[in-house]
């Protein structure tokens, strides 16, 4: 047939609901789709990273054609996405080609090449690009309670008339416990989705063309559709929110879910829509299922956070992901990508990284993140790590939450200070540090934990410019309780730490 409209979804565009469908005609118009290699090479990606891509793509599709749409998809193919696209519209030739705003810089400004290609607003977000500017207009400093409280009222959630539902906007400080040593309490873990044909077609053909990339498909068990995700988020809500407040920063050996909701990837997919996993938590605080400080938590990741991250990264973009505040010259160690470490903590977020494609936000900003940080790794190595290891990573989250947030190599954009600690905290946070043969309060000796001994020497590397930082004074002033002797050696320790020796 003639296309009308040739109107393209990319593979973290699976909503059913898209502006990219509206006034489409299954007479007149076509979608299309396609998987490029390009897609899974540019980053190590990890298999699980791949195979959540490739198997969601495919149920939409055929969800899709089920409603008795055409459908132009390429199944796995060499090259890069602009180049299947410009070639299936040359085959096709349709009047007009219609796609909604892409995720990632880099791809929206390929496609961009497209002639006539129009773009249409994403109305997953519940901030446009275009409203998050002009919240950012005249502002000396871009900080998310800020904001955050704006698209409460903006959006009428936790709102008790014109005040906050509580009177608090933030309840964070009830959300920070660890577990003790008795461990976590009786849960229910997540909601599982066995793999159907589909997903097992497309796990034999990631294992065999990406042989060679870090990860496992054994255990995959991620939602792949909008009905999986509905099911993730009702299990979520029912089962863990409740708790998920107290203990979201809590860690646990051999624990990779505990409270955790498990629904960015299926959110970053646009299998689910942030305004309705909003509404449900509301609800269950309103209805007394869940208490609000856990509901407040949560809703802040979503309509606060995630929120703000693509506001950053559509303000900042390209020159954003070169940035290097800290002038941070380290490679990425080699143990990231296999897990083999004798840091215990490391060990295992970064083994269930690798098994799962998944880690919660304190293993990624105060495990992974921080020892990155303190090590120095160039944060480009980092962003190009996350992106490719996580199922839920796509460029617009992935990118400020790892240079901004976790690496500060923007200098203070997204964050007023470096996360910078030492083990205690994660002696403090977790069970990790009781099996591991470092010590988290000592930074010299042969027990030395690594992460001590590089926080020590980070604020001596940075003393001067963290100096300079009103919430970095207190930590800055503690090196004055060194001797020279102590600096010295703390510094030596560190040396060997850079180069692999320990750890």
């Amino acid at each position: 047939m003639a296309l009308r409209n040739l109107v393209v979804v990319l593979g973290d565009q699976l909503d059913a609901g898209s502006a990219a469908f509206d006034g489409f005609d299954p007479e007149q118009d076509a979608v299309w789709m396609a998987e490029v290699e390009e897609e899974s090479t540019k980053v190590w990606c990890s298999k699980p990273r791949i195979a959540l891509f490739l198997s969601a793509m495919r149920h939409f599709r055929d969800e899709l054609r089920q409603r008795g749409w055409t459908v132009l998809y390429q199944e796995l193919q060499p090259g890069s996405l602009v180049g299947q696209l410009r070639m299936d519209a040359s085959r096709h030739r349709p009047k007009k080609v219609i796609a909604v705003e892409a995720g990632e810089w880099t791809v929206r400004q390929q496609l961009s090449d497209i002639e006539g290609i129009e773009w249409r607003e994403d109305r997953h977000f519940l901030c446009s690009r275009a409203e998050f500017a002009a919240h950012a207009r005249g502002r000396k400093q871009l900080r998310m309670e800020f904001f955050y409280r704006e698209m409460r009222k903006r959006h009428g959630v936790l709102m008790d008339g014109a005040q906050p539902a509580g009177g608090e906007w933030n309840f964070d400080q009830e959300n920070r416990k660890s577990f003790g040593k008795e461990g976590p309490p009786l849960r229910l873990p997540p909601r599982r989705f066995a793999p159907d044909a589909l997903t097992r077609e497309v796990i034999q053909l990631v294992n065999e063309r990406f042989a060679e990339h870090p990860g496992d498909l054994q255990e995959f068990d991620w939602p792949v559709t909008a009905a999986q995700a509905e099911e993730a988020l009702q299990d979520f809500v029912e089962a863990r929110l409740p708790q998920f407040g107290e203990w979201q920063d809590a860690m646990w050996t051999g624990e990779p879910w505990l409270f955790h909701a498990r629904l960015s990837a299926a959110l970053n997919l646009k299998l689910l829509g942030p305004a309705k996993v909003i509404a449900r938590a509301e609800e269950a605080w309103r209805q007394g299922r869940a208490p609000l400080a856990a509901v407040e938590g949560f809703i802040r990741q979503i309509l606060g956070w995630r929120e703000y991250v693509r506001g950053i990264y559509w303000q900042s973009m390209p020159e954003y992901a070169e940035r290097n505040a800290l002038g941070a010259d380290q490679a990425l160690p080699e143990f990231y990508w296999t897990g083999k470490t004798s840091m215990v903590c490391l060990r295992e977020a970064i083994g269930q990284t690798l098994r799962f494609g998944y880690a919660h936000h304190i293993q990624r900003l105060m495990v992974t993140g921080l020892y990155a940080l303190l090590l120095g790794v160039r944060p480009r190595e980092v962003h190009e790590w996350y992106l490719a290891v996580y199922v839920d990573a796509v460029e617009w989250v992935e990118l400020p939450n790892t240079l901004g947030m976790s690496q500060y190599a923007d200098g203070g954009v997204m964050a007023s200070k470096p996360y910078a600690a030492s083990g205690k905290y994660i002696q403090r946070m977790s069970n990790y540090c009781r099996g591991c043969r470092f010590r988290p309060d000592e930074s010299t000796g042969p027990r030395a934990c690594p992460f001590t001994t590089l926080y020590w020497d980070f604020l001596l590397r940075h003393e001067a410019e963290l100096g300079r930082n009103p919430r970095m004074v207190m930590q800055v002033r503690n090196l004055s309780r060194l001797s020279p002797e102590q600096r010295a050696a703390i510094q030596s320790r560190a040396s060997e730490v850079r180069a692999g020796a320990i750890g």
